[in-house]
């Protein structure tokens, strides 16, 4: 499990990026496998899940995680829901004490947030889709309708697709630099003509520090590059495999 100095001062926030390290699923899942949406034995899913939140002090029905659909979409969180019933949503936000707000990856940026003075935490799910249309704007503002204020929220940027692994296509390119001419600065030229590599946590980090944070920190480990710790929906889809595992992030205040 990975924390951040951004989130670890506050005192009542607890937080960890997991690795794939450390679980009892098998095969293509092993072996720290956190996501329903795999077609992994979903008992090995629920025992990982109750082994990532022993790591945070909580027991397995204490994490929240969503039905994740690259939007821009927040839910607010009061008590905990059981797996089958989350909202369709890309980032949720509470101030609820002992609710672990949990983000599913494998490639995707996991971002972690906190106001540590408000007791007010987020945590958002941001792939390509969900960064340019606005994720972690929508998950800070959020946040600040539950009483938090820009200037307080620390943020970490979890492990995800690093741009030397991240090769897109023209189409994307060109959708975001439609959006600004400011994101050209987050692509560089393939190997393949017609190709860039694209820099997500770059860009993230950009439009987070834009917003007036705290503070906010990255991560340099890729997780399409590096099979031992992480998953990666891309690595998967190279190898032609069936299917792939999802990681964990979670961020919760305690009582």
């Amino acid at each position: 499990m990975i924390t951040t100095q951004a989130l670890s001062g506050k005192s009542r926030v607890r937080h960890g990026f997991f690795t794939r390290e450390g679980g009892v699923s098998e095969g293509l899942f092993a072996s720290l496998n956190c996501g329903f949406g795999s077609g992994d034995n979903p008992d090995h899913i629920t025992a990982n899940r109750s082994l990532a939140m022993r790591r945070l002090g909580l027991e397995g029905d204490d994490l929240v995680t969503l039905f994740q659909v690259h939007s821009a979409d927040v839910a607010v969180v009061d008590k905990p829901w059981n797996p089958g019933q989350a909202p369709r949503a890309d980032a949720a936000v509470t101030r609820r004490p002992g609710i672990a707000l949990g983000i599913l990856t494998a490639d995707c940026a996991p971002v972690l947030l906190a106001d540590g003075e408000a007791d007010v935490i987020g945590a958002a799910h941001a792939g390509w889709r969900g960064a340019l249309a606005g994720i972690v704007e929508a998950t800070v503002e959020a946040m600040c309708v539950l009483g938090a204020e820009r200037g307080r929220i620390g943020v970490a940027i979890g492990p995800c697709i690093q741009q030397d692994s991240y090769e897109v296509g023209a189409e994307l390119r060109a959708e975001y630099l439609s959006a600004s001419a400011l994101s050209g600065d987050f692509f560089k030229p393939s190997d393949r003509d017609g190709h860039f590599m694209f820099d997500l946590p770059g860009y993230l980090g950009r439009r987070l520090e834009d917003l007036g944070l705290k503070s906010v920190e990255g991560s340099d480990e890729d997780t399409c590059a590096d099979e031992t710790r992480y998953f990666s929906y891309r690595r998967a889809t190279r190898r032609r495999e069936k299917d792939y595992g999802r990681g964990l992030a979670a961020i919760v205040l305690t009582g």
